[in-house]
């Protein structure tokens, strides 16, 4: 992991086409402002591992089985 320190207004790039910008310090939290291309999703790590989940769980078995009863 690469541990960078930035201060308010201050930004960094990756991949020359994402820049993350810290927007405000308020105690422990900090407020990050995100630019990329559309074609990039950006979850919150929470909201990503759901995803993981739910995708893990509709590729069961029996959502399998479900799935050719309907063919």
């Amino acid at each position: 992991m690469l541990a960078l320190s930035r201060k308010k207004n201050e930004a960094l790039m990756i991949n020359n086409n994402i820049e993350i910008t810290v927007l405000e310090v308020k105690g422990e939290q900090v407020k990050l402002g995100i630019s990329a291309p559309r074609e990039v999703s950006i979850y919150r790590k929470e909201v990503y591992l759901q995803i993981q989940e739910a995708n893990k769980e509709a590729m069961s078995a029996d959502s399998l089985d479900a799935l050719k009863d309907l063919l």
